[in-house]
Order: structure tokens, then sequence, then C-alpha cells
């Protein structure tokens, strides 16, 4: 008796949909390497929607990177707690004088090396102990879920990382709680995002910004 007999056998059409998977695959990860594919890029790690990850435009992930150099000055140092589209951004400005890190839940983001560090807002300050406090000359946050408890968790971040400037991105409909929490106000400029999402998205500053 042949052993084969055992083993369970794909059916033709089966085998040819699997076939045509791994070519679509290859094809896709042949067209980043010969289009010198840009790991920054926004999108080049996908949204999970189950983990409430909208990725904002690339005009507006432009605009929030500009604004954060701006603030933070010559030599700055920019952390972006859970908003990884505006860290992709702020890569991609080689050459500009500031670091950066950036603190997320999804470990995806640990391909970007030392300057990803791992963050659960759940527990705000359980942070490496070479982050020190009032390290960062500002801090840009965009809490995952629009809840009170959430803002202010991820408000004991910020409070504990920033020298003193926040740009918070959260929902209009927080605006009361934002003022409560981190005495920040609304601006004029409206972020956007890559899908359209059913909130309206505002930002807020505590200081005087370009974002009017």
């Amino acid at each position: 008796m042949d052993d084969d007999d055992d083993i369970p056998q794909l059916s033709s059409h089966t085998l040819a949909a699997l076939q045509e998977f791994y070519l679509e695959q290859q094809q896709r990860e042949g067209m980043k390497t010969s289009q010198g594919f840009n790991q920054y890029s926004i999108g080049s790690i996908e949204e999970d929607w189950q983990l409430s990850q909208f990725w904002y435009s690339d005009e507006t992930a432009s605009c929030l990177a500009k604004e954060a150099v701006l603030a933070a000055g010559k030599g700055g140092r920019i952390a972006c707690v859970s908003a990884p589209s505006v860290y992709q951004k702020l890569k991609e400005q080689d050459g500009e004088d500031f670091s950066v890190c950036i603190l997320e839940y999804d470990r995806r983001f640990s391909v970007y090396g030392e300057e990803f560090i791992f963050y659960d807002y759940n527990h705000p300050l359980d942070l490496p102990e070479n982050l020190l406090p009032h390290s960062f000359d500002i801090v840009i946050a965009d809490p995952p879920y629009l809840s009170e408890e959430c803002l202010q968790k991820t408000t004991e971040t910020i409070k504990y990382l920033t020298k003193g400037k926040i740009l918070l991105c959260t929902g209009a409909v927080m605006e009361e709680q934002a003022a409560k929490h981190l005495g920040v106000k609304m601006c004029k400029f409206i972020p956007k995002h890559s899908r359209n999402l059913a909130n309206e998205f505002r930002c807020y500053v505590n200081y005087a910004s370009g974002l009017d």
C-alpha cells in the first residue's frame, strides 16, 4: 500500500487558486522592490480596523509633520503617541534637524527599530526607563478611541513626556474633555483621513500654532 494514499489531495481548482494568490503576492513584492519601496510611506503598513486604526491622508500627515518640526525647533525631539502616519511622514523628511519616536500598540511598527516603543494606553506610564520625563519638545497624540477614559489615560502619557507643547488629534465631540484634561483649544485646520470617517475629527493645541 502506498503511504501517499492517506495524504489529503487538493482539488485542481483550489490548487489553481492558491497558485494565483502566490503569484499575485510575488508580483506585489516585486513591484515594491522595483519601485524602490519606501518603508515610511503611509499605507506601507495597512490599517487594522480592529485596533481602531485609520491613517491620515497624505496632505494631513504632511501638514501635521511640518507643524511638529516647527514647534519642536532646531534639534527638537518629537513623540508620536498612537499617530503612526505622522511618524512616517516625519521620517520621509531626510536631513531635517530633529529626532522622533513612535509610541504604538501595534507591534508591526517595530520594523522601525529603536524608535519604536510599545505603548498600551491602559498602562499610560508603563514606559522604558530611558524615556525620561519632560524630554520631548512636542507630543503629537491621537488616542485610538473617542472615550473620556482613553483620553484621560493618554493624557497621563502626554503630560509625562512633553516639555509643554501638545498637539492632540481626536473627535470634535471630545472638545470639552480635551480642554479639561489637557488645556488645549480646537484649531481651524481640519484633519482628513485616507478613508472618510463617520466622526468629525479636529486638532487641538496648547500653544500658538500654524494650524489656525
